[in-house]
């Protein structure tokens, strides 16, 4: 099969284009023919590196899938050959998803949502399910609660807006004004300029911050939450921001997400209605697999990146 390589970490340039053996579904795995897949940051960085976090080393890239059972292993009814199905299996274990094909668990799977082509729904899953379980597990976000989204109109910011507000939580976010617009059509209340305004002087009481970007903006975030509220951090929570939180009661936590059938589920079913939707900045065929990471580092993205791997 056909699939995106590398063989030191580096650049966008490092990645190639080779062919390699077919995996073989196992007990209780499913083959799936990839139709789709999405590039998120945690493909870059795993580039760069040339490992992920928690694999080996020059692990293949890419976790969010769409696609087509092939096949499946011994002890699998839960679905056919010829089902349709997304999701993000193995993570944050190494999937491979920028291939023909990969193998996984049929539970990090769910089945596609009808009328939603496959492109739409490789742009989900990882950042779906990392705004869903900050906000809904996490942070037990309530209706009326303010919520403060940081790059609301990034891959997991725009889909924190949708499903904040499908929970009926005040939404505030920060982006660029030249991406306002596309902000509050997707539900935002308030959009803050981050490049004019602090943030930090400009929102307060708020119960749930979500940060996707790390750096100051944690330590900066905790002025803008009431005491007793949520700080969900993607990247990082160093011991002195939740001991300063810690002080004000405040559940200040790094946390990383992981498959979860039972929420692609509900994902499915909200993609389905039309209620959740990625936003799709630019796809390219799986050979511009490099192109698609030099397009994602500039940090200018407005929603998800995707790869065209089938026809």
């Amino acid at each position: 099969m056909r699939a995106i390589v590398q063989d030191e970490p580096g650049g966008p340039e490092v990645l190639r284009l080779a062919e390699i053996e077919r995996p073989e579904p196992g007990p209780v795995e499913i083959l799936v023919r990839v139709h789709a897949a999405g590039v998120n940051p945690t493909d870059w960085k795993t580039r760069q590196r040339g490992r992920s976090g928690y694999g080996s080393a020059l692990p293949r890239l890419g976790f969010d899938v769409s696609g087509v059972v092939e096949a499946v292993g011994p002890g699998v009814t839960l679905y056919r050959p010829g089902d349709e199905v997304f999701g993000m299996p193995r993570f944050p274990h190494p999937a491979g998803a920028y291939a023909e094909y990969v193998t996984a668990p049929p539970r990090h799977f769910a089945r596609k949502p009808a009328g939603v082509d496959h492109v739409q729904a490789a742009a989900l899953p990882l950042a779906a399910l990392t705004a869903w379980q900050g906000l809904l597990d996490t942070a037990e976000l309530r209706p009326g609660q303010r919520v403060l989204v940081h790059a609301a109109a990034g891959g997991v910011g725009h889909l924190a807006v949708q499903i904040a507000k499908l929970n009926g939580a005040y939404v505030i976010g920060t982006a660029r004004e030249a991406k306002h617009a596309f902000v509050r059509g997707l539900g935002a209340d308030e959009v803050i300029d981050y490049t004019e305004v602090d943030f930090a002087e400009a929102v307060r009481d708020v119960d749930v911050v979500l940060d996707t970007i790390g750096g100051d903006y944690g330590p900066r975030s905790l002025r803008t939450l009431r005491d007793g509220g949520v700080l969900v951090s993607y990247l990082s929570a160093d011991d002195d921001l939740v001991s300063a939180a810690a002080k004000r009661d405040i559940n200040a936590g790094w946390t990383l997400v992981e498959p979860d059938y039972a929420a692609m589920k509900e994902i499915a079913a909200l993609a389905e209605a039309g209620r959740l939707r990625a936003e799709i900045d630019s796809v390219f065929p799986l050979e511009e697999a490099a192109k698609a990471h030099e397009r994602g580092e500039t940090g200018r993205t407005t929603g998800k990146i995707a790869l065209t791997v089938a026809p």
